[in-house]
């Protein structure tokens, strides 16, 4: 076989085991998240406790993921990532464009096909009742797209 060259990845080993859930080679996703927030040390990593509390009580059976360097939760497929920002914690939704926002959360990354963004900023009131529903939504477009 000829020597094909590898991309080195630029990920921390910390979130390469942590793709593993329970693995003893390193920590969870979800210690992962846990210890992203606790790093943050500022209403951002209070935001992204938030956020992730909101998200579990939208969908009790959503998976916690450690990718890209950022918390990803999904379930039949993903449903949005957590990064952080100097100025936001944005959740990108991963087929947001296919998802009825009737409350208007959606504002960041509009002008795309496929993804659909909310940037979160300081002192900004969370809206958990319609971000509950559009985790429902993405969640059930997830899976009606599995049973296809």
């Amino acid at each position: 076989m000829p020597n094909e060259s590898r991309k080195k990845s630029t990920e921390p080993k910390e979130a390469k085991s942590a793709k593993r859930s329970g693995s003893p080679q390193g920590p969870s996703a979800s210690q992962m998240i846990d210890q992203r927030i606790k790093e943050l040390d500022d209403w951002r990593g209070e935001m992204l406790a938030r956020l992730r509390a909101v998200i579990k009580q939208a969908d009790p059976d959503v998976v916690e993921e450690w990718k890209w360097a950022v918390p990803v939760w999904s379930h039949d497929g993903l449903i949005c990532t957590g990064e952080t920002y100097k100025s936001a914690v944005k959740l990108t939704f991963a087929k947001g464009a296919a998802l009825d926002d009737p409350s208007g959360l959606f504002n960041s990354s509009l002008e795309g096909n496929t993804r659909r963004a909310i940037d979160f900023r300081q002192g900004e009131k969370l809206d958990e009742k319609a971000l509950k529903a559009l985790i429902r939504a993405a969640v059930k477009l997830n899976t009606s797209r599995a049973k296809d």
